[in-house]
């Protein structure tokens, strides 16, 4: 059965890659970007491949807020039901850490806005359908003064507390829906994969991107995630693993969903209860 996915950040890299598998497969998919011609390109190209499903372009800047919650109206508008998000975009550096809502860019999108566009698109995502959230091996503790923007973290420390955060809300969000919402699992992709972030980042080509592609198009549609909600699944490992110790614990995972709740507030969003 043909599905309607929203890829955030699928321009490039492994958005880009996971886009055109599940186009080619005749999926009807929703691309994500900052960049409008940049997005049309894509759309050009993919609208090109053989049997392939239809596309939809939606920009939007992901480290505001704001956008964020443009675009998820935007898929509002279009739509009745959505089978498939997966929150893809990610930053690892960038030239200005901050953004205009005072936040540190890596938490910005990398854990905040995916969190307030799952809230909001929840009601288009009904018990058949998945959240599929990116995140890393790399995890670490959650300073709650980083992720308000309060202090300023090293790029690989930002980047590391955004992942986990993303896990933590993940798993949080998966156990209080129970069987009420959609599947949300974390998924590592890969370590160093060959994408332009692990580029800029660390400077090295990296590994085959496809190892990412696949696991995210399994986590999209193959039954063995179906019932895995509030898991993460390690494509390091190639099978579902225990996360930093954070993520389980629920406590934690709670103060963390409170944290990200304050931000958007102050950020004059609230998200839906």
């Amino acid at each position: 059965m043909r599905k309607t996915m929203l890829i955030t950040g699928s321009t490039d890299g492994i958005g880009l890659e996971t886009a055109k598998m599940l186009t080619s497969l005749g999926h009807h998919v929703l691309l994500h970007g900052r960049n409008p011609e940049k997005l049309e390109k894509v759309q050009k190209t993919l609208l090109e491949l053989k049997g392939g499903g239809r596309i939809e372009i939606y920009v939007a800047d992901l480290s505001l807020m704001t956008d964020v919650e443009a675009l998820a109206k935007a898929v509002f508008e279009n739509h009745a039901k959505l089978d498939v998000l997966i929150n893809n975009a990610g930053v690892y550096n960038a030239l200005d850490p901050i953004t205009q809502d005072g936040l540190d860019i890596r938490f910005a999108v990398n854990a905040i806005a995916p969190y307030l566009l799952t809230q909001r698109l929840l009601p288009l995502l009904d018990t058949s359908g998945r959240v599929v959230n990116l995140s890393s091996a790399a995890q670490s503790t959650v300073n709650p003064k980083a992720l308000t923007g309060q202090i300023r973290l090293s790029d690989g420390a930002a980047y590391a507390q955004s992942k986990l955060a993303l896990t933590m809300w993940s798993r949080s969000l998966a156990l209080s829906l129970k069987d009420q919402g959609p599947a949300i699992i974390a998924v590592n992709p890969g370590s160093l994969l060959a994408s332009k972030m692990v580029k800029q980042a660390f400077g090295m080509a990296g590994r085959d991107i496809h190892i990412g592609v696949e696991i995210l198009s399994r986590a999209a549609l193959a039954d063995e995630f179906a019932a895995a909600s509030g898991q993460y699944f390690d494509n390091d490992s190639g099978q579902f693993a225990s996360p930093h110790p954070d993520a389980l614990d629920l406590q934690k995972s709670q103060e963390i969903v409170g944290v990200i709740e304050t931000v958007l507030a102050e950020t004059l969003v609230v998200p839906n209860k």
